[in-house]
């Protein structure tokens, strides 16, 4: 999990950098002087400056482009025709934070209070690794994407979710045990469907984002990972009667390469009886549209 995210990181640090071609302005002068003592001639040679963008692209179809941005320069924007596009992308790399609502409630029901987490270190992370869409126009396109999508809750009481059990309820162990970290995740395949409004190109060569729209999950593996001074690190896969397949909306909003997203699925987080109405919510800040 963590090389997949420093790995993520590097790729959106890389396609968000841009690089600089500086030459450095110089002046030669030539001097001549009669016996006199008077100038006769001045000869001045200047080199300008010049910056140029770092140009990123990947992908095929009519929707590929790369973009060079020289700030000193006048943007230009073209209006583009419409068509299809798809291929390999590294975008919308999601990093915030997860909660749970328990119908409708962001406090916990008696039956679910063994679920009590830390609000500030639970997590939600999630990147999309390929894309097919369709363009109408310079500002409206709509794609479907895939990636990857992980939900931790950092638990605050020093329990064992158990792998195995009837579908009524999730099962747990009160442990003797002081753990550092006690981490619930879930691990989803996910499958956004976009609508994409775009705003014109600005002095920057940025544009303003208004995105959103269903998307669905399906679950890869659910993990309990707890350190303690005891047991060390432990690490335990199973579904953890996650829902096998989850739906919901997501929406996005943000300006350049930046913005802030929204997900909230409307079926319940686990398959099981007593956890009905348990649904979950993420939020917070995205790289790359």
């Amino acid at each position: 999990m963590k090389r997949i995210l420093f790995t993520a990181i590097i790729c959106a640090a890389a396609a968000g950098v841009f690089a600089q071609n500086t030459t450095t302005t110089t002046v030669t002068k030539s001097v001549t002087t009669d016996t006199k003592g008077d100038t006769i001639q001045v000869k001045t040679d200047t080199i300008k400056t010049k910056r140029k963008g770092f140009k990123f692209t990947l992908g095929k179809g009519e929707d590929t482009q790369s973009v060079s941005v020289n700030r000193r320069d006048t943007i230009k924007e073209h209006s583009k025709a419409p068509g299809f596009s798809w291929g390999l992308t590294f975008s919308r790399f999601d990093l915030g934070l997860a909660t749970l609502v328990d119908n409708g409630s962001f406090n916990l029901s008696p039956q679910n209070n063994f679920l009590r987490y830390r609000s500030w270190k639970s997590s939600n992370v999630g990147f999309d690794v390929i894309q097919a869409g369709y363009r109408f126009n310079s500002s409206f396109r709509i794609y479907v994407s895939g990636g990857f999508d992980w939900t931790h809750f950092r638990l605050r009481e020093d329990i064992t979710i158990q792998q195995d059990g009837p579908d009524d309820a999730l099962r747990y162990t009160n442990d003797p045990i002081n753990y550092s970290k006690n981490r619930f995740t879930s691990s989803y395949f996910r499958i956004p469907l976009t609508f994409d409004w775009r705003s014109k190109v600005d002095d920057d060569g940025d544009r303003f984002h208004i995105s959103g729209g269903p998307m669905i999950g399906i679950l890869y593996n659910g993990r309990v990972k707890q350190i303690s001074d005891e047991n060390g690190k432990e690490k335990f896969n199973n579904d953890y009667h996650f829902t096998k397949l989850r739906y919901g909306l997501t929406a996005r909003v943000g300006h350049g390469g930046f913005g802030m997203y929204a997900k909230y699925y409307f079926n319940d987080m686990f398959d099981t009886a007593q956890q009905q109405g348990l649904n979950n919510l993420s939020f917070g800040f995205m790289v790359g549209f």
